[in-house]
């Protein structure tokens, strides 16, 4: 089963600087790109975002995928009361046990299990820290998977993007992710 991780938020003040530079429409125009590309070509994994997973439900209707084949979501059960409604649509949502009410080990836990197996890619946008965390751990994990750190759309993804040496302020996210994960525009769906 061919795999791609996405790491993905839209930054909150509050919580950093990242919202300094975010385009919080550029991200979930990015994200939906992404999900329209991949969406039953690949097994899309995520930790669910109240922002992100309404939107993978609704391009997955758009599109006719069975969701339940096209995406696995990973959340913590320490944050259940903030599930979005969506999650219980989701035949496939992962939960990770909380670790003692404490929030970064419980992350940590989350994310351990979510980054196991074999990923061909990860695309990461936007974000906050845990856009960081899971772009570190990524890399430790899958060190020769694709990773692409998306600039144009700010947060996280952009001081990654420049970590990397990725300078590519490119908006034809479509384009550019069927080039860079190598997924053909013609590919059929349902193929994973």
């Amino acid at each position: 089963m061919r795999r791609i991780f996405l790491s993905t938020s839209i930054p909150q003040p509050g919580r950093g600087d990242y919202h300094l530079t975010a385009n919080p429409f550029l991200i979930q125009f990015a994200v939906r790109e992404l999900l329209t590309v991949c969406l039953g070509r690949r097994l899309l994994v995520w930790g669910g975002h109240p922002a992100i997973t309404p939107m993978v439900w609704a391009v997955c209707e758009e599109l006719g995928v069975e969701y339940s084949k096209a995406v696995t979501l990973y959340q913590s059960k320490l944050f259940t009361e903030y599930f979005p409604d969506e999650n219980k649509r989701f035949g496939n949502v992962v939960l990770t046990d909380a670790v003692d009410g404490d929030e970064a080990q419980s992350l940590l836990r989350m994310r351990t299990e979510m980054l196991s197996g074999t990923f061909e890619a990860a695309v990461f946008v936007g974000g906050m820290d845990g856009v960081v965390a899971e772009f570190a751990m990524f890399q430790k994990m899958h060190p020769k998977a694709k990773v692409l750190a998306l600039r144009l759309p700010g947060g996280a993804a952009l001081t990654l993007a420049d970590q990397m040496g990725q300078a590519e302020n490119r908006i034809d996210f479509a384009r550019m992710f069927h080039e860079e994960l190598g997924i053909s525009a013609t590919e059929k769906r349902d193929q994973i």
